[in-house]
């Protein structure tokens, strides 16, 4: 019994302190949002503030590249049915460390940039800019909606060994909450945080 007792104080120790090491990690937060509309279009603005974990941090050092996928949606309640969803957008960003030139590299949607520091590099993942999201003809201007708004660390990107790690892992599980808003088409659509 007491060596029981023993080894159920111990488990509580281990499991708290891998919980309060995962509560320590931020992870990727949404600080401002706006959607402007250009002609017909909508174009969504957006900043994100990134901090990896020190695992994440030494697996970029090491050459593993990281993929953060922002997602965006429009969506309409209905009483009668499932909730209507005109928009669904995806953008994938990909961040990557060259010791060659001891320089970041971040790739999205064709552009590719260069940063000195990591947190030079996160920032510029961070950083969503112009990024057609609602075509007109997808909306009804009569009707009302929500938009949605998220980053995540896209785990499924990793390399094999990588992906059994995060699955086990909870400092590799990246990721922003969905920030939710009401969309208005005749009105300000921004967020700050």
């Amino acid at each position: 019994m007491n060596q029981g007792v023993k080894q159920f104080t111990l488990c509580v120790l281990m499991s708290l302190s891998l919980f309060s090491v995962g509560a320590s990690a931020e992870g990727i937060k949404l600080k401002t949002a706006d959607l402007e509309q250009v002609d017909n279009d909508w174009f969504l603005n957006a900043t994100f503030k990134i901090e990896l974990t020190p695992g994440l941090e030494d697996a970029v050092q090491k050459g593993v590249v990281l993929y953060f996928q922002t997602e965006f949606d429009l969506t309409r309640s209905r009483w009668y049915w499932f909730d209507e969803k005109p928009v669904l957008a995806q953008r994938s960003t990909r961040l990557s460390y060259q010791p060659m030139t001891q320089q970041y590299r971040i790739a999205s949607e064709g552009f590719t940039f260069s940063a000195k520091t990591l947190f030079e590099a996160l920032q510029t993942v961070g950083s969503v800019g112009g990024w057609r999201v609602i075509d007109s003809n997808q909306i009804d201007a009569s009707k009302s909606y929500t938009a949605a708004l998220r980053m995540t660390l896209d785990l499924s990107k990793l390399p094999k060994p990588f992906q059994v790690n995060a699955l086990n892992n909870r400092d590799w599980n990246v990721t922003s909450d969905w920030v939710r808003f009401p969309f208005l088409q005749n009105g300000p659509n921004l967020i700050k945080r």
